[in-house]
């Protein structure tokens, strides 16, 4: 289908009319999407779930942004001026929507949906990835995106046990005199035992207990109970997330591969890559990845076969993020959002890759082999491993 024309927002001083055009699923389940916060400290969850659901005539579309902290975070993040950033952010992207059902009636499928676990990268929170995660929902999966409690999120918050009281967590950055790959890998093994989490939830409630969501939203986390296949579960992530991805499989035996989206391996220790126990998939960008970066891709590759090296020509590194569908100059100018690869045919090869990836190593029943040639790197704008200076952006 086209690209769903969101409305117009008004003016801003920073680059004019901004809109999303974020797409609709090419699968054939419509999809929605419902927030699932678990526990009062900081050590619960926190995670928005994609699912296939029935459709539902008027439903209401969530939020891109969901609440005016955030831009404030992506501000911070950006290093602009919150006062001034944050209001701007506000009125450009602020009333910007995604283009599935908020809360829609839950989809029953009595064999099960596979399961994806999400992990978003630095700066990002939940919502920055709907484009690829409504897509692979529409495809017959659930997908639970992660908001991270590391301070990697550009703002993220939980409810403690007094009524109404919010705590937030916002974006830290690497302390002075401290050596980063000390703090990334703190952070990183913090976010690959919350995917763990994730899936512990969704084992719980499989087995028929009551999962309370403290965000009291009008869907029924019971409905998922017979519905979602845990012998077919995935890690996936972006950046940050690409890297968390693979360390969660070695966390998780549940996990039984991992799509790693443009990952950054700076954060993970040697010692662990011996360890990583299942498939990857990497799908790299052009204008990202650096030759110390692959080496460490490499040496996984090297020891298994089933794990793939692409890279995807014409694309940066927030191609893979929701930030390449927005129209206008001023988001793209403080994210640098666009490569010269149109966005959607950028979202089709890393969408038709993974469900290509998924189907070969979750067994799935599926026609998704019909892109297997893309996990060989061959296809329109995709090489397999990684070349350096392939093309000029």
């Amino acid at each position: 289908p086209d690209p769903v024309p969101l409305p117009r927002l008004g003016r801003s001083s920073m680059g004019g009319m901004q809109s999303l055009a974020l797409p609709l699923g090419k699968g054939p389940h419509h999809v929605g999407c419902t927030d699932v916060m678990v526990g009062h400290t900081w050590q619960g969850l926190f995670l928005r779930l994609f699912y296939p659901c029935l459709p539902q005539a008027g439903a209401e579309r969530p939020l891109w942004i969901p609440r005016y902290e955030y831009c404030g975070g992506l501000a911070n993040f950006a290093h602009c001026s919150r006062r001034w950033c944050a209001p701007l952010l506000s009125i450009a992207i602020g009333s910007c929507r995604v283009p599935v059902s908020w809360n829609g009636p839950f989809k029953p499928c009595s064999s099960g949906y596979p399961l994806i676990i999400f992990s978003h990268g630095l700066g990002a929170f939940r919502t920055l990835y709907s484009s690829v995660c409504s897509e692979l929902a529409s495809w017959g999966f659930a997908v639970a995106v992660l908001e991270h409690r590391d301070h990697s999120a550009s703002m993220t918050y939980f409810c403690t046990v007094e009524a109404g009281r919010e705590e937030w967590i916002p974006y830290r950055r690497v302390p002075q005199g401290q050596k980063e790959f000390y703090f990334r890998n703190k952070q990183v093994h913090q976010r690959a035992e919350e995917c763990v989490r994730a899936l512990r939830l969704f084992e719980d409630i499989s087995s028929g207990k009551s999962v309370p969501n403290v965000l009291h939203q009008d869907f029924d986390l019971s409905m998922l109970k017979d519905s979602i296949d845990l012998t077919k579960v995935a890690v996936m992530g972006h950046s940050f997330g690409g890297v968390t991805a693979v360390l969660a499989l070695v966390k998780e035996p549940g996990f039984r591969c991992a799509v790693a989206l443009d990952a950054w391996m700076f954060p993970l220790e040697n010692t662990l890559y011996p360890e990583v126990p299942k498939p990857v998939l990497f799908i790299n960008t052009e204008k990202f990845q650096t030759p110390e970066s692959v080496a460490k891709m490499k040496r996984l590759s090297s020891r298994n076969s089933q794990t793939k090296i692409i890279t995807v020509l014409g694309s940066v590194h927030q191609s893979q993020t929701d930030f390449t569908f927005l129209t206008g100059k001023l988001v793209s100018r403080i994210f640098g959002a666009r490569g010269t690869l149109d966005p959607y045919k950028g979202l089709d090869i890393t969408s038709r890759a993974t469900l290509a990836f998924l189907q070969r190593h979750l067994n799935l029943e599926e026609e998704f082999d019909q892109w297997d040639k893309l996990l060989e790197g061959i296809g329109d704008s995709v090489v397999p491993e990684a070349p350096f200076c392939r093309s000029n952006l």
